[in-house]
């Protein structure tokens, strides 16, 4: 094949890309830096001509032209895996719909039919000599989701990083139906600077850490703390095994601290799924032989997860109650992230030798009236969605402490978090716990 003159066939304008989307369809842009910027701009010109055209995505990181032109949803509905920030937003206003999900199943949601895909629309980076265009900084559900899509449209941008990975993770110009050219930028994110009570927290992670492991992170204050934490230390041989990176692992590889070298899988290679974060991030992963993507159902199976050593998890919560469940992704009935990963890597630290999982949250919140509220609930009553459940709690950790769930008793897990609570509120949830009958008169905090 000519692959260039196949290239040719297929190239077409944005505006004459989306012309193949009709009445109904179902148009997916997969997720965070695969966001189609020229071809979703293009497709929010047609509001008023098209209806109910479905579109699906996750963790967008920049303005949606098909959003802000129809906030009526006269055209278009804009639908989620996963929020970021903007997407709160969009939902708070009425202008989004969550889809709940787990990370590790999600490429079969496509693949077995429960996710429908009329046309796929996709940021890659630009075709090599053999035809083939990277996924770049987004592998997840990629492959899943093209096999699944009737219609392929690829927005071939220069900005986005060539990305080696595991498999899948390039799609060929014979399988794609048209391309467009961009030069958008790809969206970055700055990650949020660490507070002196997320030091606390990391501080309280910190003793559980040692050479060798094997690092997962989320995003936020707590992990860049922790990181500064180990960049001034002396662990050293971490390896990387996520499904986002972030820039907290950029500065872990400047500072020599990940190798990879004692990983008991994929020995010598960080591996990632999706990433977001900023430019100096992208260009350090272009073309880097020593990082390498892979698909969600592989980066998030606990069975993988298991097979390595000393695997230590860390991701943020909201809140927890006195039994242990763990709330992750709403206030309330109020959707502010989602599941995505959290219990995909609670379950396989907990299959892996060695291995723990730490979900991490400040004690308190301050509530809209300026009124000092409990992270640490009694239970929960108002609606707020259960992430993680109390049978599968890891180690739940504020700045007052580290509370182990697994093998506890009710009245232990009880205990336990009380003392990591705010002392404020450390009477009330003992009254609380006594008459919920989750508390021996023997305790002592």
């Amino acid at each position: 094949m000519n692959f260039r003159e196949e290239y040719s066939k297929k190239l077409r304008t944005a505006d004459e890309a989306v012309r193949i989307i009709k009445d109904g369809d179902w148009v997916d842009y997969c997720q965070t830096c695969s966001f189609p910027t020229a071809l979703d701009r293009a497709l929010a010109k047609r509001k008023g001509e098209l209806r109910d055209v479905k579109i699906r995505n996750a963790i967008t990181m920049a303005s949606v032209a098909t959003v802000e032109a129809d906030p009526e949803m006269e055209s278009f509905t804009y639908n989620l895996w996963h929020c970021s920030g903007l997407d709160r937003k969009y939902i708070d206003s009425g202008r989004a719909f969550f889809s709940p999900m787990l990370f590790r199943n999600i490429g079969a949601y496509y693949s077995r039919g429960l996710a429908p895909v009329d046309v796929a629309m996709i940021t890659v980076a630009p075709m090599d000599e053999h035809g083939d265009f990277s996924f770049g900084l987004t592998n997840c559900d990629m492959a899943e989701l093209l096999g699944a899509a009737k219609k392929i449209i690829l927005e071939a941008n220069p900005n986005m990083p060539v990305i080696y990975g595991t498999e899948k993770d390039r799609i060929n110009i014979k399988d794609a139906d048209l391309v467009v050219e961009s030069d958008e930028p790809i969206s970055t994110v700055k990650g949020p600077s660490a507070s002196d009570t997320d030091r606390k927290i990391a501080e309280n992670i910190f003793p559980y850490l040692h050479d060798g492991i094997t690092l997962q992170l989320g995003i936020g204050g707590i992990p860049n703390a922790l990181g500064t934490l180990i960049s001034q230390s002396d662990i050293k041989d971490i390896g990387m095994h996520t499904e986002l990176m972030s820039d907290g692992y950029l500065d872990l590889y400047k500072a020599g601290k990940i190798t990879n070298a004692r990983k008991t899988l994929n020995k010598g290679k960080g591996i990632f799924s999706i990433c977001n974060g900023s430019r100096e991030l992208y260009d350090f992963l272009d073309r880097n032989p020593d990082i390498l993507s892979a698909p969600m159902a592989y980066v998030n199976d606990p069975s993988v997860i298991g097979q390595l050593d000393d695997f230590i998890s860390i991701n943020g919560c909201l809140k927890a109650d006195l039994y242990g469940q763990v709330s992750s992704e709403s206030a309330g009935t109020r959707q502010i992230s989602g599941t995505g990963g959290q219990l995909d890597f609670v379950t396989g630290a907990f299959l892996s030798r060695g291995g723990n999982a730490f979900l991490t949250m400040h004690s308190t919140f301050t509530d809209r009236q300026g009124k000092l509220c409990s992270n640490i609930v009694p239970r929960f009553t108002e609606g707020d969605i259960i992430t993680v459940p109390r049978s599968q709690s890891p180690c739940i950790v504020t700045e007052y402490g580290a509370a182990f769930m697994p093998g506890k008793t009710v009245w232990e897990r009880a205990e336990a978090l009380i003392n990591i609570a705010h002392p404020d509120f450390r009477d009330e949830l003992v009254k609380a716990a006594d008459a919920q009958h989750i508390w021996r008169r023997s305790n002592r905090i």
